[in-house]
Protein backbone atom coordinates (compact mmCIF):
# COMPACT_ATOMS: atom_id res chain seq x y z
CA UNK A 1 0.00 0.00 0.00
CA UNK A 2 2.48 2.41 0.86
CA UNK A 3 4.35 1.63 -2.56
CA UNK A 4 1.02 2.44 -4.64
CA UNK A 5 0.34 5.57 -2.47
CA UNK A 6 3.96 6.50 -3.47
CA UNK A 7 3.57 6.08 -7.31
CA UNK A 8 0.70 8.11 -6.60
CA UNK A 9 2.46 10.82 -5.54
CA UNK A 10 5.10 10.44 -7.73
CA UNK A 11 3.81 9.82 -10.83
CA UNK A 12 2.14 12.74 -11.13
CA UNK A 13 4.98 15.12 -10.82
CA UNK A 14 6.99 13.40 -13.96
CA UNK A 15 3.88 13.80 -16.23
CA UNK A 16 3.82 17.54 -15.12
CA UNK A 17 7.93 17.51 -15.16
CA UNK A 18 7.50 16.36 -18.87
CA UNK A 19 5.33 18.36 -20.36
CA UNK A 20 7.08 21.83 -18.27
CA UNK A 21 10.31 20.24 -20.63
CA UNK A 22 8.28 20.29 -23.57
CA UNK A 23 6.64 23.71 -23.16
CA UNK A 24 9.51 25.19 -22.04
CA UNK A 25 10.91 25.07 -25.92
CA UNK A 26 7.25 25.40 -27.35
CA UNK A 27 6.11 24.15 -31.00
CA UNK A 28 8.29 23.56 -33.82
CA UNK A 29 8.00 24.78 -37.11
CA UNK A 30 6.47 22.98 -39.97
CA UNK A 31 9.00 21.03 -42.10
CA UNK A 32 9.13 22.92 -46.08
CA UNK A 33 6.81 21.15 -48.18
CA UNK A 34 5.54 18.60 -45.22
CA UNK A 35 2.45 18.51 -42.89
CA UNK A 36 4.51 17.50 -39.36
CA UNK A 37 6.25 19.64 -37.37
CA UNK A 38 10.06 19.69 -37.03
CA UNK A 39 10.70 16.68 -34.39
CA UNK A 40 6.99 15.91 -34.36
CA UNK A 41 6.34 12.89 -31.93
CA UNK A 42 2.58 12.18 -33.39
CA UNK A 43 4.44 11.52 -36.75
CA UNK A 44 4.14 7.45 -37.26
CA UNK A 45 7.06 5.45 -37.02
CA UNK A 46 8.77 3.70 -39.17
CA UNK A 47 8.08 -0.01 -39.82
CA UNK A 48 10.46 -2.15 -38.23
CA UNK A 49 12.44 -4.11 -40.67
CA UNK A 50 14.66 -6.75 -39.48
CA UNK A 51 18.39 -6.84 -41.24
CA UNK A 52 19.35 -10.47 -41.66
CA UNK A 53 22.67 -11.27 -40.70
CA UNK A 54 25.35 -9.71 -39.01
CA UNK A 55 27.34 -7.61 -40.40
CA UNK A 56 30.12 -9.17 -42.67
CA UNK A 57 33.58 -7.81 -43.80
CA UNK A 58 32.97 -5.06 -46.81
CA UNK A 59 36.54 -4.52 -48.39
CA UNK A 60 36.78 -1.01 -49.73
CA UNK A 61 36.77 -0.95 -53.40
CA UNK A 62 40.31 -0.26 -54.89
CA UNK A 63 39.77 3.50 -55.92
CA UNK A 64 38.36 4.59 -52.25
CA UNK A 65 40.14 6.64 -50.24
CA UNK A 66 40.54 4.51 -46.61
CA UNK A 67 40.06 7.00 -43.95
CA UNK A 68 40.19 4.94 -40.93
CA UNK A 69 41.40 1.33 -40.84
CA UNK A 70 41.65 1.07 -37.00
CA UNK A 71 45.27 1.64 -36.97
CA UNK A 72 45.46 5.65 -36.37
CA UNK A 73 43.91 9.17 -36.89
CA UNK A 74 45.82 10.27 -39.57
CA UNK A 75 42.98 11.67 -41.92
CA UNK A 76 41.54 13.22 -38.93
CA UNK A 77 41.50 16.73 -36.94
CA UNK A 78 41.14 15.50 -33.30
CA UNK A 79 43.93 13.44 -32.59
CA UNK A 80 42.43 12.71 -28.59
CA UNK A 81 40.53 10.37 -29.59
CA UNK A 82 41.02 6.76 -28.59
CA UNK A 83 40.81 3.81 -30.94
CA UNK A 84 40.31 0.45 -29.05
CA UNK A 85 40.29 -3.13 -30.92
CA UNK A 86 40.15 -1.00 -34.58
CA UNK A 87 37.68 1.09 -33.92
CA UNK A 88 37.96 5.20 -32.89
CA UNK A 89 35.51 5.78 -29.75
CA UNK A 90 33.58 9.21 -29.72
CA UNK A 91 34.22 12.29 -27.35
CA UNK A 92 34.74 15.75 -26.80
CA UNK A 93 35.43 17.61 -29.74
CA UNK A 94 33.85 15.51 -32.23
CA UNK A 95 35.64 14.46 -35.24
CA UNK A 96 36.36 15.88 -38.80
CA UNK A 97 38.18 14.92 -41.86
CA UNK A 98 40.93 17.41 -42.66
CA UNK A 99 40.03 16.85 -46.52
CA UNK A 100 37.13 18.37 -48.03
CA UNK A 101 34.14 16.70 -49.52
CA UNK A 102 31.40 17.59 -52.02
CA UNK A 103 29.63 14.67 -54.04
CA UNK A 104 31.28 11.68 -52.52
CA UNK A 105 30.24 7.57 -51.72
CA UNK A 106 30.57 6.77 -48.21
CA UNK A 107 31.31 3.46 -46.41
CA UNK A 108 31.12 3.45 -42.68
CA UNK A 109 30.27 1.35 -39.16
CA UNK A 110 29.15 1.92 -35.95
CA UNK A 111 28.32 0.51 -32.85
CA UNK A 112 25.84 2.28 -29.85
CA UNK A 113 26.88 1.20 -26.31
CA UNK A 114 26.19 -1.79 -25.01
CA UNK A 115 24.81 -2.34 -22.38
CA UNK A 116 22.42 0.80 -23.28
CA UNK A 117 22.17 4.13 -21.49
CA UNK A 118 19.46 6.33 -21.36
CA UNK A 119 16.54 6.72 -23.82
CA UNK A 120 15.05 8.92 -27.00
CA UNK A 121 17.82 11.56 -28.12
CA UNK A 122 20.26 10.42 -25.43
CA UNK A 123 20.90 6.32 -25.91
CA UNK A 124 23.59 6.54 -28.38
CA UNK A 125 23.39 9.37 -30.25
CA UNK A 126 25.71 10.38 -33.01
CA UNK A 127 25.61 11.78 -36.53
CA UNK A 128 27.23 11.52 -39.90
CA UNK A 129 27.12 15.41 -41.15
CA UNK A 130 28.34 16.09 -44.33
CA UNK A 131 30.32 18.97 -45.11
CA UNK A 132 29.85 19.59 -41.54
CA UNK A 133 25.92 20.53 -42.37
CA UNK A 134 24.14 17.93 -43.76
CA UNK A 135 23.30 15.26 -40.98
CA UNK A 136 22.65 11.61 -41.48
CA UNK A 137 21.53 10.35 -37.81
CA UNK A 138 23.39 7.81 -35.91
CA UNK A 139 21.16 6.33 -32.61
CA UNK A 140 20.28 3.55 -31.11
CA UNK A 141 16.83 3.25 -32.49
CA UNK A 142 16.64 -0.76 -31.60
CA UNK A 143 13.28 -1.29 -29.60
CA UNK A 144 13.97 2.66 -28.10
CA UNK A 145 11.62 5.41 -29.87
CA UNK A 146 12.41 9.33 -30.23
CA UNK A 147 10.58 11.18 -32.98
CA UNK A 148 11.09 9.94 -36.56
CA UNK A 149 12.43 12.41 -37.67
CA UNK A 150 15.34 11.70 -35.26
CA UNK A 151 16.14 7.78 -35.14
CA UNK A 152 18.73 6.01 -37.04
CA UNK A 153 18.88 6.70 -40.77
CA UNK A 154 16.66 9.81 -40.41
CA UNK A 155 17.87 12.82 -42.44
CA UNK A 156 17.64 14.67 -39.26
CA UNK A 157 14.91 16.92 -38.73
CA UNK A 158 13.29 16.81 -42.41
CA UNK A 159 12.80 12.81 -43.14
CA UNK A 160 12.31 9.78 -41.22
CA UNK A 161 13.82 6.54 -43.00
CA UNK A 162 11.56 4.64 -44.29
CA UNK A 163 11.92 1.89 -42.16
CA UNK A 164 13.50 0.83 -38.91
CA UNK A 165 16.61 -1.39 -40.06
CA UNK A 166 18.51 -1.34 -36.70
CA UNK A 167 20.65 -3.78 -34.81
CA UNK A 168 20.85 -4.27 -30.96
CA UNK A 169 22.90 -1.93 -28.87
CA UNK A 170 26.80 -2.85 -29.39
CA UNK A 171 26.44 -4.61 -32.17
CA UNK A 172 27.97 -3.21 -35.69
CA UNK A 173 25.77 -1.64 -38.28
CA UNK A 174 27.19 0.15 -41.49
CA UNK A 175 26.01 3.20 -43.61
CA UNK A 176 26.64 3.01 -47.49
CA UNK A 177 24.93 6.94 -48.38
CA UNK A 178 25.61 8.54 -51.61
CA UNK A 179 25.84 12.06 -50.67
CA UNK A 180 25.49 14.95 -53.23
CA UNK A 181 26.57 18.56 -52.21
CA UNK A 182 24.25 21.66 -53.13
CA UNK A 183 25.07 23.85 -56.16
CA UNK A 184 25.16 27.58 -56.02
CA UNK A 185 25.25 30.10 -58.75
CA UNK A 186 27.76 32.91 -58.52
CA UNK A 187 25.23 35.36 -56.86
CA UNK A 188 25.20 32.79 -54.18
CA UNK A 189 21.80 31.64 -54.87
CA UNK A 190 20.56 27.74 -54.75
CA UNK A 191 20.50 26.11 -57.70
CA UNK A 192 20.61 22.61 -56.45
CA UNK A 193 19.59 20.91 -53.01
CA UNK A 194 21.73 18.83 -50.94
CA UNK A 195 20.46 15.18 -51.74
CA UNK A 196 21.35 12.00 -49.61
CA UNK A 197 20.59 8.12 -50.62
CA UNK A 198 21.29 6.24 -47.18
CA UNK A 199 21.57 2.16 -47.08
CA UNK A 200 21.25 1.01 -43.37
CA UNK A 201 22.41 -2.42 -42.60
CA UNK A 202 21.59 -3.50 -46.34
CA UNK A 203 18.21 -1.75 -46.44
CA UNK A 204 16.99 0.98 -47.94
CA UNK A 205 16.01 3.85 -45.75
CA UNK A 206 16.20 7.16 -47.86
CA UNK A 207 16.02 7.64 -51.84
CA UNK A 208 17.64 10.45 -53.00
CA UNK A 209 16.24 12.81 -50.08
CA UNK A 210 16.66 16.03 -50.56
CA UNK A 211 17.59 18.60 -47.92
CA UNK A 212 16.08 21.51 -46.87
CA UNK A 213 19.25 23.79 -46.00
CA UNK A 214 21.66 22.71 -43.03
CA UNK A 215 20.31 20.61 -40.93
CA UNK A 216 19.31 22.03 -37.12
CA UNK A 217 17.81 21.43 -34.15
CA UNK A 218 13.88 22.19 -33.78
CA UNK A 219 14.14 23.91 -37.09
CA UNK A 220 13.76 24.53 -40.47
CA UNK A 221 17.27 24.95 -42.08
CA UNK A 222 18.28 27.59 -44.62
CA UNK A 223 20.98 27.49 -47.49
CA UNK A 224 23.56 30.22 -47.38
CA UNK A 225 26.27 29.59 -50.18
CA UNK A 226 29.36 27.54 -48.94
CA UNK A 227 32.65 26.27 -50.64
CA UNK A 228 32.11 23.39 -53.44
CA UNK A 229 34.15 21.04 -51.15
CA UNK A 230 33.80 20.46 -46.98
CA UNK A 231 35.40 18.14 -44.45
CA UNK A 232 32.99 14.96 -43.10
CA UNK A 233 32.09 15.13 -39.26
CA UNK A 234 31.51 12.77 -37.39
CA UNK A 235 29.43 14.21 -33.94
CA UNK A 236 30.37 13.50 -30.35
CA UNK A 237 26.40 13.91 -28.66
CA UNK A 238 27.70 12.58 -24.88
CA UNK A 239 27.69 8.97 -26.21
CA UNK A 240 31.03 6.49 -27.06
CA UNK A 241 29.57 5.48 -30.29
CA UNK A 242 32.47 3.39 -32.30
CA UNK A 243 33.23 3.84 -35.75
CA UNK A 244 35.67 1.42 -37.89
CA UNK A 245 35.82 1.03 -41.59
CA UNK A 246 35.86 4.33 -42.88
CA UNK A 247 35.94 5.14 -46.52
CA UNK A 248 35.10 7.27 -49.25
CA UNK A 249 34.71 7.63 -53.10
CA UNK A 250 34.64 10.78 -54.18
CA UNK A 251 32.24 11.97 -57.25
CA UNK A 252 32.26 13.47 -60.05
CA UNK A 253 29.31 16.53 -59.03
CA UNK A 254 26.30 15.78 -60.53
Amino acid sequence: MKKLLLWGFVLPILVVSAYAVYYTYGPTPQITGQQWRVHDTSRPQPKIVSPGDSLGVVVPPVDAQVLFDGSNLDHFANKSLSIENGAMVMGAGSQQTLDGFGDVQLHLEWASPNPPAGNGQNRGNSGVIFMGLYEVQVLDSYQSETYPDGQAGAVYGVQPPLVNASRPPGEWQSYDIDFEAPVFDTDGSLLSPAYVTVVHNGVLVQDKQAYNGPSTWRRNGVYEAHKPKLPLHLQWHASSVRYRNIWVRPLPPT
